[in-house]
């Protein structure tokens, strides 16, 4: 049995290419505001830290009505950190509409979203996107996916994939660049008749996979998944089948729908619904909801391994406890464990008691949580990211990334020696015209930590850099590590300009005056490759001749204020970052300067 009145689709792409604002165009046109009323930009992007920093970091369903028939949306993370999100969500859906911009064209996120909804053998429909763009280039864009599609062992019928051009600002797609178009009709009308209906039997025994956790404060934990088989109702007694195939009994005491941006109260739901299920407690991703007299699980769903860990730990500084409401080791537990609930991508090892090995697929995974902990009122330290090998018949194998650059054709030179310094091999090298050049490298995974913002120095600001992984390689040799040392506080007090402008010839300085600092916090980065302790509480000595005004005239240049990111990319082994509320440093391991040397010894 088909059920012509739905469809379920997901839309994948890389990183800003343009899924959010497409389905901000398509809530739009679908009636589901009134004319007058204002809406905000990215309406999926629900998340302070999403409309800060402009990405998807969590996977969101919504739906539209047209022409009679229901469309289930999901859009979906393009970072290749939220692959996990993307690998659960298109378990869902029965199609996909792949995004691709009509500039930069295929990139590796899209490699990788592509290459998941083949192997689920989900039917494309690609909408080449930002046709408006000066530097548009569709017929070479065009080529490229047909080349991905081919590289990735599409079938025939894969390939027969339907064309689609938009501009998702203005809501518009055409199926041809000759016509003109002012809506997203067209697009809609191939989504009905491309994507296939879901199909089932309605008498078949409930099977729901949970691919999706969220909280109501009025009805608690509510499991997000989609019918394959079977219909559920309000008040059903229904068997959870958990991790370890161990069945709980539970009833169901609210079922949720989906439409627009809400979630609206139903009373039933059959084959093929997107729905929200009340009333289960402990209930996992990846559980099954099934018939209580005849229960059948569905296969779990699975996800790539992490590649970098970081260790989170209590905050140890001389400031712990004075600006965080979240402080201790248990407080620490509590919230990683209820992470794992909501994020299938990391994992976490609990086996010391105050600090916790955290393992994701990428040092921005990794940021984004103690960004979102940070903003939660937590008070933590974490380590310099490290790599996760694995032992293959005896030998030391490390996870490699398939990096790639587009940058001005005048950085290619330092670009190709930095990378070739972190162990990085040109595997493609791509003139697109625009005087920009497009590099394919692959690189251990240890070689990018630290290289984002040092690439972004080297291109001026102008470079575009992207990476996914791609598979275990044998140790690749020693990559060295940041070549500069650190300027350290050697005492607990407040920076003076007299003290920071005396400074400011040994590097570059972290922190601007009347700073509080302690002793072993890092003010700086050294232009020499040892460290250096130092007194930034210094003041100048007055006399009757040398009167205080005269520090007027002492000019600071403006310190680097780090953000989250750069200082976890900053940071060496003995080195931690102090992350609160209200501030994020970076410290040593070991703060007292004289013990530090003989720690240096031993090791």
């Amino acid at each position: 049995m088909k059920r012509e009145d739905l469809r379920n689709i997901a839309i994948i792409a890389h990183v800003d290419h343009g899924k959010t604002t497409l389905v901000d165009g398509m809530l739009k046109q679908s009636g589901l505001f009134r004319s007058n009323e204002k809406v905000q930009e990215r309406m999926m992007d629900n998340i302070d830290l999403e409309r800060e920093r402009g990405i998807t970091i969590m996977a969101k369903n919504t739906a539209v009505q047209y022409n009679g028939c229901k469309i289930n949306i999901v859009d979906t993370p393009g970072h290749a950190d939220f692959g996990g999100e993307v690998e659960r969500t298109l378990k869902m859906v029965d199609g996909v509409l792949l995004l691709v911009d009509a500039s930069e064209g295929p990139l590796p996120q899209t490699r990788f979203v592509l290459k998941k909804a083949l192997e689920l053998e989900l039917p494309p429909i690609l909408v080449i996107n930002k046709i408006d763009r000066p530097d548009a280039r569709i017929q070479e864009v065009l080529n490229e996916v047909y080349d991905l599609f081919i590289d990735l062992d599409a079938t025939e019928e894969q390939l027969e994939f339907p064309i689609v051009y938009t501009n998702a600002k203005l809501g518009a797609a055409r199926l041809s660049m000759e016509e003109d178009s002012g809506d997203l009709r067209c697009l809609l009308d191939l989504i009905l008749k491309t994507i296939p209906a879901p199909e089932a039997d309605e008498k078949e025994v409930l099977q729901l996979l949970v691919t999706n956790i969220d909280y109501n404060d009025y009805v608690g934990r509510l499991a997000i998944g989609r019918i394959f088989s079977g219909s559920v109702k309000v008040g059903d007694w229904v068997s959870v089948i958990k991790s370890k195939d161990e069945a709980d009994k539970t009833k169901i005491t609210s079922l949720f729908g989906f439409q627009g941006l809400e979630r609206v109260n139903i009373e039933s739901a059959s084959v093929g619904d997107i729905v929200a299920l009340a009333g289960i407690e402990g209930i996992n991703i990846g559980d099954t909801i099934t018939d209580l007299e005849n229960p059948k699980p569905l296969p779990r769903i699975k996800v790539d391994e992490p590649t970098i860990s970081m260790v989170f730990s209590i905050n140890t500084s001389p400031f712990a406890g004075k600006e965080g409401k979240y402080v201790t080791s248990r407080n620490l537990r509590e919230r990683l464990e209820k992470e794992l609930l909501y994020n299938v991508a990391i994992k976490v090892d609990f086996d010391n008691t105050d600090s916790f090995k955290v393992m994701g697929r990428g040092e921005l995974q990794l940021a984004i949580l103690i960004e979102m902990m940070r903003r939660e009122g937590y008070e933590l330290s974490v380590s310099m990211p490290e790599t996760i090998t694995k032992d293959v018949k005896g030998t030391l194998h490390e996870p490699m990334e398939h990096l790639v650059v587009d940058v001005p054709d005048e950085f290619v030179g330092v670009v190709t020696q930095k990378v070739g310094m972190r162990r990085g091999r040109m595997q493609k090298m791509q003139n697109n015209g625009h005087g920009r050049v497009r590099l394919e490298f692959r690189i251990p995974s240890r070689g990018l930590i630290g290289f984002r913002s040092q690439f972004l120095t080297d291109t001026r600001g102008t470079g575009l850099l992207n990476h996914i992984f791609d598979g275990y390689e044998p140790w690749q040799g020693q990559i060295s590590k940041r070549a500069t040392g650190a300027i350290v506080s050697d005492r607990a007090g407040r920076t003076t300009t007299y003290a920071l402008f005396h400074l400011q010839p040994r590097g570059t300085l972290f922190v601007k005056e009347n700073t509080p600092v302690y002793e072993g916090m890092i003010v700086g980065e050294n232009s020499r490759e040892n460290d250096i302790d130092v007194n930034v509480t210094k003041e100048k000595k007055l006399t009757n001749m040398r009167a205080s005004g005269a520090d007027e005239a002492l000019q600071l240049i403006p310190p680097r204020i780090l953000s989250l990111e750069q200082a976890i990319e900053f940071v060496k082994e003995d080195e931690l970052v102090e992350v609160t509320p209200a501030a994020v440093r970076i410290r040593k391991k070991i703060l007292e300067a004289n013990k530090r040397p003989k720690s240096r010894d031993k090791g």
